[in-house]
């Protein structure tokens, strides 16, 4: 069986976008009014899978440890609300250190990834963003992109309506 997905920006969607690097995990703030509308999509069998750059590794700027314990916390605090959040995909590339790769948004390799890795139809799935690019990286996977502003509660009603093409 194909399975479907909500893919999920990070800073801005799930957590609160801040206008810089988070590099602290005292400075990560779970966006807790998103969980019910995920948890419903939860509920309905969907996927819940992050996709996002983190370019502040290769700037040195906080450690995958601290990375690792972010993305803990908001795990936790899902599974603590009857929901899970299947995977994480993080793109540690920057720019201005490694030059170009194939993950970081606004390319798809995050995405295509996750699609190869969990059998996702992207046909049956959209990724919700902050920014264009998060809309970039989703249709060049196949999927439907919903842009957002930073840290705006999420609507279960406009995202089927998109998941049902309308």
């Amino acid at each position: 069986m194909t399975n479907k997905a909500i893919f999920l920006d990070r800073d801005g969607v799930l957590n609160k976008e801040i206008g810089d690097y988070i590099c602290r995990v005292d400075d990560f703030e779970v966006l807790t009014y998103q969980i019910p509308v995920l948890k419903r999509f939860f509920d309905e069998d969907y996927m819940l899978i992050v996709i996002t750059n983190q370019g502040g590794l290769a700037l040195k700027r906080y450690t995958e440890e601290e990375l690792a314990m972010m993305h803990q916390i908001l795990k936790q605090t899902y599974v603590k609300q009857g929901a899970d959040i299947t995977a994480f995909y993080y793109c540690k590339h920057h720019p201005t250190v490694d030059g170009e790769c194939k993950c970081r948004k606004p390319k798809s390799g995050m995405v295509l990834d996750a699609i190869d890795m969990f059998d996702i139809d992207p046909e049956q799935s959209v990724m919700i963003g902050d920014k264009p690019r998060d809309v970039e990286a989703a249709n060049g996977a196949g999927v439907k992109g919903i842009l957002i502003e930073p840290n705006q509660q999420l609507d279960y009603d406009e995202i089927k309506a998109v998941l049902n093409g309308k």
